[in-house]
């Protein structure tokens, strides 16, 4: 019997990357090859429990050894580097290898988990300048030039495309990420949760759920002759968070509220993030490179990009009729997903989707649950 063909995935105990991981290995249609630094942590453990068809690799992706180990015998790849734990500069040279390597093994065809590069879209507006975004979308585009060059001389070679998410929905629940949640009490002394975050009346935020990305991520691999060449960028809807804050009212039948703050305000009122703005956005990278780039200018850069591009009209844009196609099933709204994840919660004895928020809230990022928020000598 034919052995499944196998894909070695870069990222896969990450938030993304569960999911992805998750869809590939669904029906045993292939084998998936999955690289973690730590075999014996809860996500990578959760993934064996997917059925034979996952393997774990020990290594790490900035080692050339362990990437050539994972590529060597795949004929796909899904590499998502995360650019906080390298910071901009080195997961623009990894993602380089990481590609080059993939090539160099006959990996047939591959996949780069990629942001949009709003630095660029923006019309190279410096208020826009976001370094982990930045960093992948201009890899993203480096990809998608080598693939461009390798059809004009005959298309040959390593089949290739770029897979862009955005701020997953799920972090408006969780702890500790840039929009994360707080319960306040009104006027009224209601508790009410609350976005306290500077997104203007005007902006809104690509957000993409990641139950989508298992389908969106299979889609590629099941049609690489169509992906050959694309950016597959992906959302549920550009959110405002006003729209945000009525849906979950409107599913918990609780109070919330968005709460437009300024930046400079963001910076001193959040006590993680006040903590957290001097330091740099890749905790293993050298501080006193030219390179560097703080938590309070990346993330500044980051809610400019949202704020200039409410209505799927400004700086950063979706094709929902393509999404529609490729995934008819897909969430399409904030309600919609609240509900799935009030169901979610109730079928895991957690409450409701108020007490997952308000009273014991689930970190989603890998980089909290490690208690590595940013690296093990500064931890805020």
């Amino acid at each position: 019997m034919a052995q499944p063909p196998k894909i070695f995935v870069v990222g896969g105990t990450g938030a993304q990357g569960l999911p992805v991981v998750r869809g590939l290995a669904a029906d045993g249609k292939y084998a998936v090859r999955v690289l973690t630094r730590d075999p014996t942590s809860r996500r990578a453990k959760e993934l064996v429990t997917l059925g034979p068809n996952v393997e774990l690799l020990p290594g790490t992706f900035t080692s050339e050894a362990d990437l050539r180990a994972g590529f060597a015998g795949c004929w796909g790849a899904f590499v998502n580097i995360d650019g906080f734990a390298t910071g901009e500069a080195m997961e623009m040279f990894w993602t380089a290898r990481c590609f080059e390597i993939a090539a160099e093994s006959g990996v047939a065809f591959y996949v780069h988990g990629n942001l949009d590069y709003g630095h660029k879209l923006s019309g190279y507006d410096a208020r826009h300048r976001c370094g982990h975004y930045d960093g992948k979308g201009r890899m993203g585009e480096w990809i998608q030039l080598q693939r461009a060059a390798a059809k004009k001389e005959g298309g040959a070679g390593m089949k290739a495309a770029v897979f862009t998410t955005g701020p997953y929905i799920e972090m408006v629940l969780s702890p500790h990420t840039p929009m994360a949640p707080s319960v306040e009490r009104d006027d009224h002394g209601d508790d009410v949760v609350t976005w306290r975050v500077p997104l203007t009346a005007g902006g809104a935020l690509p957000h993409v759920a990641l139950d989508d990305c298992a389908a969106y991520a299979r889609w590629l691999f099941d049609n690489p002759n169509r992906a050959d060449g694309m950016d597959l960028a992906v959302a549920i809807d550009h959110i405002g968070y006003a729209e945000l804050a009525a849906a979950f009212a409107k599913v918990t039948g609780r109070k919330a509220r968005f709460v437009d703050v300024s930046l400079d305000e963001y910076w001193q009122v959040n006590p993680y993030w006040s903590k957290a703005a001097p330091l740099q956005t890749g905790y293993t990278a050298d501080p006193a490179s030219p390179a560097a780039m703080t938590i309070r200018n990346n993330f500044s850069g980051f809610w400019r990009l949202w704020q200039a591009s409410g209505g799927n009209k400004g700086v950063v844009r979706r094709d929902y009729a393509l999404l529609d196609e490729i995934h008819p099933a897909r969430i399409r709204t904030a309600e919609e997903f609240f509900r799935r994840e009030d169901e979610k919660v109730r079928a895991q004895g957690r409450g409701s989707l108020w007490d997952a928020v308000a009273v014991k809230p689930q970190f989603i990022l890998k980089i909290h649950e490690d208690g590595m928020a940013q690296g093990p000598k500064e931890k805020i």
